[in-house]
This record gives structure tokens, C-alpha cells and sequence, in this order.
């Protein structure tokens, strides 16, 4: 699969960026194409654009780390939700499944979301680099093919 991958946080560079690297790390040993990496400020309109861009390009999925918490500026859940054409209940569901046997009851503030743009997988996951390898080992990368060919039909 073709894959973006974005980092949404006000402090993180690419060389402490260690959740969007892992992402990355993990995508390429499974045999996907990182096509496109991005850091971005978590500011909801250049993160709209830029997922919005990466589904024009033609990207399959893309995966987005950070920006998914309760804080004043954690915008990520509400941009990636207002984007979603399919939205995929299970993945945040399941997420906070296993995250609570790893983290216990902060698991609930997780809002994990998954779903379909036109045609592209669209993830958004927290900015935990623990977090990032649970999602990724246990739940999209088993599925993400499947995953893409259903919503590309």
C-alpha cells in the first residue's frame, strides 16, 4: 500500500518525532511505500488540507499520529471525523480494548478514530510511540489490505 504519514504536535521536528518514525518503520518492514511524511502544528485547517491533498494524490491510507487527546488544542479526532465519508467503530473500539490491558482506565480518553475518504483509509492515533506500535502491529497492519480493498471496491 501507499501510504501518508502525518504528525500532528506544536513541539515535534523530525528528529524527535519518534511515533511518526515508528509508524514508518513499521509500514516499510510490512512491505508499504511511505509516499508522503508530514509534521504539522496542530491547527485544524492545514491538517484538513494536508489529509484532503494526500487523498487527491492517490495515497491508499493514511495514518496519523497525535492530536487525539482531551486538551484545548487536540484538534486531530475532530478533523479526521468531519472528513470520513465510512467511519470504522471497531478500530477505535478495539484499540481501546487492548490499550486498556496495556495502560488501564486513561485507555477511555483515547478518541482513535478510523474510517474511509473517498477511498482512502484514514487512521488517527494517538501520539504515544507505545501507542502507535499497539495500533499498528496488532490491528492495521493484519488488515490494512483488506481494509483498502473494500472502500476501493
Amino acid at each position: 500500500m501507499s501510504c501518508g504519514v502525518l504528525t500532528v504536535s506544536d513541539t515535534r521536528t523530525l528528529d524527535t518525532d519518534t511515533s511518526g518514525a515508528r509508524i514508518c518503520e513499521l509500514l516499510a518492514a510490512d512491505g508499504h511505500t511511505v509516499a508522503a511524511r508530514a509534521i504539522l502544528p496542530d491547527d485544524p485547517e492545514p491538517v484538513r488540507a494536508h489529509v484532503r491533498r494526500l487523498v487527491v494524490e492517490g495515497v491508499e491510507a493514511v495514518i496519523i499520529t497525535g492530536g487525539t487527546g482531551l486538551a484545548p488544542r487536540d484538534n486531530t479526532y475532530e478533523v479526521v471525523d468531519g472528513l470520513l465519508d465510512k467511519r470504522i467503530d471497531g478500530f477505535g473500539e478495539l484499540f481501546r480494548a487492548l490499550s486498556f490491558a496495556e495502560i488501564g482506565p486513561a485507555a477511555m480518553l483515547s478518541r482513535a478514530v478510523a474510517g474511509a475518504v473517498a477511498g482512502t483509509i484514514v487512521v488517527a492515533l494517538p501520539g504515544s510511540t507505545n501507542a502507535v506500535d499497539l495500533a499498528l502491529r496488532r490491528l492495521l497492519l493484519p488488515e490494512l489490505g483488506h481494509m483498502v480493498a473494500l472502500v476501493q471496491g
